[in-house]
């Protein structure tokens, strides 16, 4: 079933739904598991063959917060580790990446630390009733300011922007949301965060995330695209001076909407390595799992009509923009009080797509500068970014570029990962 994001209703029942077939592909790469002080995973990736999300998910080792079993039309970006052991490990601090190595790996540890940031944010599905509390846990963790309803920090509200009531819970939508304002935490500590919990319609919640005139809107969600997808961009999708994240999908190669929406920032994503042999102190490969591709829909932007001169192999839009942490196995740490989405409670390691969407709403909030698409922004300064040239999603033979990390403009990573905030 096709997705319709419109501004009407949804959910199916009183579930909500996102496409069941996300455009999965077929997916490849090395997922080494990582600690501190990890050797380049180059020396490790000839050790371990590569095992493919789908694969990872089957045998449980990738906890899919949101299975497409459960909706028929669209779906949260989120996969959890289900052996935290696996994940990187930092001395004193949860399994997984905080925000002093996120803030370390992405260059923008000053930014975060001095940087007012502004309004971000998060469309969701579902209730939370313990988020606040939740997120004041891993704030606290981390030696983040507080961030709180009563300071008018953080404000949550239903689809139609009231307060109450909020809508009650929607199973897979927990880890979801606490990953959300996990990640704007790590990267803007200063910025304040408003949720929007959609009890009936994303659409809704999308346009009232806009009403709140924010910075930036974060849509870690996606599914299959559609025939509709040109007017439900404009209306849903375009708001400009607003950074519009979405992140690209977990299932490979191929396109998802609202990725594919060329008024919005696509993230797709990468494995993140400590690398002490680099200056960076990092390194990263593609993700196996990153969407990337070629709009069936969407028309090619100005900024990227030069790579597809060059490139060949689409004349329409092309994900993704700019790309984030995302591989389970080199995840980031998040908190979450309430059993569920295949998780115990407490603290999880997250990753998928679902990752990068709100990091890099946080980041544009950083930045400042949101004229215009924002999207654009990244292809102007290329040299601002980390560019990603290893690693493959899939297999796109003969237009290699639009499944493999290549030096220059990538399917699966974009433009390439923040080097500061230069490029947001």
């Amino acid at each position: 079933m096709r997705m319709k994001l419109t501004a009407r209703a949804l959910l199916v029942g009183s579930a909500l739904g996102v496409v069941a077939s996300l455009a999965a592909g077929c997916s490849s790469g090395m997922t080494p598991a990582v600690s501190q002080g990890a050797a380049n995973p180059a020396a490790v990736a000839s050790i371990e063959s590569a095992v493919s999300v789908q694969e990872k998910i089957a045998n449980g080792s990738f906890i899919q917060a949101c299975p497409t079993a459960m909706f028929v039309e669209a779906r949260c970006l989120a996969l959890g580790l289900s052996e935290l052991s696996h994940a990187p490990h930092f001395a004193d601090t949860p399994a997984g990446y905080g925000p002093p190595q996120l803030q370390a790996a992405y260059d923008i540890t000053k930014d975060a630390k001095n940087d007012k940031g502004g309004l971000v944010v998060v469309v969701e599905a579902g209730g939370d009733p313990k988020l606040e509390s939740d997120l004041a846990v891993y704030r606290k963790q981390f030696g983040l300011p507080a961030c709180i309803r009563a300071t008018g920090c953080l404000t949550i509200v239903n689809q139609d922007g009231h307060k109450h009531p909020l809508p009650p819970i929607i199973n897979g939508w927990l880890a979801e949301q606490s990953l959300d304002v996990d990640m704007v935490s790590a990267n803007c500590p200063n910025c304040k965060i408003m949720v929007v919990e959609a009890h009936s319609s994303l659409g809704k919640a999308e346009l009232t995330a806009q009403s709140a005139h924010p910075v930036a809107i974060s849509n870690s969600w996606g599914g299959g695209e559609f025939k509709g997808e040109n007017p439900s961009e404009h209306r849903l999708f375009s708001d400009p001076g607003v950074a519009i994240t979405a992140s690209a999908g977990d299932g490979g190669y191929g396109v998802i909407f609202p990725s594919a929406a060329n008024t919005v920032t696509a993230v797709g994503g990468t494995s993140l390595y400590v690398d002490k042999s680099s200056k960076r102190g990092y390194s990263e490969s593609v993700w196996s799992g990153s969407g990337s591709g070629c709009s069936e829909y969407i028309p090619e932007t100005s900024w990227q009509a030069p790579i597809e001169e060059q490139d060949g192999g689409c004349t329409k839009r092309i994900t993704s923009d700019v790309a984030y942490i995302a591989d389970p196995d080199t995840g980031v740490a998040v908190y979450e009080s309430i059993p569920g989405d295949g998780e115990p409670a407490g603290w999880q390691v997250w990753g998928g797509t679902s990752v990068g969407s709100p990091a890099i709403a946080a980041i544009y909030a950083l930045s400042g500068d949101t004229t215009g698409v924002p999207a654009s922004i990244a292809y102007a300064n290329a040299s601002d970014l980390y560019d990603v040239t290893t690693g493959s999603n899939g297999s796109c033979a003969p237009y290699y570029y639009l499944c493999t990390g290549e030096v220059g403009y990538d399917g699966p990573t974009g433009m390439g990962t923040p080097n500061g905030t230069k490029a947001f």
